[in-house]
């Protein structure tokens, strides 16, 4: 959205399709911005309506902070979860206690076909173009694995004054705290992890692990009930701005 004082932008935003190119799941909004000399002058309201009217009927979703919330429920979206910030410096153990049989390795090519199908078996629609971006995006990318089968993978990249955590994708709570425990090998600033507020017992770890919450989102959507796929291994998004 063009600035009417003609200096730049006045507002931007993202938007990410999941699912066929032709008939996408939904619509991930993300990077909702608007220019500080607009703000609070109506054209949030605006730029998420041409939004809702560009993408006609696909379900549309965002995460939104606390006080956007009611802003998007006027437009049709409900809050169907929630999302916490956890953050700071990582301070558990170098090692995370693992069950026998549970193994972590950076990922190789070859584990790629392994990543999609379970990201979509998880995440319940394809994101093929999203999951192959990300060894050159991350820094670093793990896989789990337990008798020869994919487990889980997280990614961990850098973002402005932290190491993001994200996509994690666990078969259970001891699976994403291995990797999250790797994964803060080797990082010399805060980590972040946006956790579904469901795994309360991960986010218990991570709080006595030097990473309190310290922000809550809400995860909404407009014409869909709720995110497809598994949250029970969907632990945290890639990121809160997209997906």
């Amino acid at each position: 959205m063009d600035a009417p004082d003609g200096g730049g932008l006045l507002g931007a935003c993202t938007l990410t399709d999941f699912g066929p190119h032709e008939a996408p799941t939904f619509t991930a909004i993300g990077m909702m911005l608007i220019a500080d000399r607009y703000a609070r002058q109506g054209f949030g309201r605006r730029l998420l309506e041409h939004v809702i009217r560009y993408s006609g009927s696909v379900p549309l979703t965002l995460y939104a902070s606390a006080g956007a919330v009611p802003l998007y429920r006027k437009l049709g979206f409900s809050s169907v979860g929630q999302a916490a910030k956890a953050t700071g410096r990582f301070t558990g153990p170098a090692s995370s206690p693992a069950r026998p049989g549970l193994s972590l390795s950076p990922a190789r090519a070859g584990d790629l076909p392994r990543i999609l199908r379970l990201d979509a078996e998880v995440f319940g629609t394809d994101r093929t173009p999203l999951i192959t971006r990300l060894p050159a995006f991350a820094d670093r990318l793990l896989v789990a694995e337990e008798g020869g089968e994919l487990t889980g993978f997280a990614a961990r990249w850098p973002s402005t004054g932290s190491e993001v955590v994200g996509p994690l994708v666990a078969r259970d709570g001891d699976t994403a705290r291995a990797l999250i425990t790797a994964l803060a090998v080797g990082s010399h600033r805060p980590l972040r992890v946006d956790v579904d507020v469901r795994h309360t017992a991960l986010l218990d770890w991570l709080g006595g692990s030097g990473m309190p919450v310290t922000e809550v989102s809400d995860l909404m959507t407009r014409d869909l009930p709720a995110l497809p796929g598994d949250w029970t291994r969907r632990f945290a998004p890639l990121t809160v701005a997209a997906a």
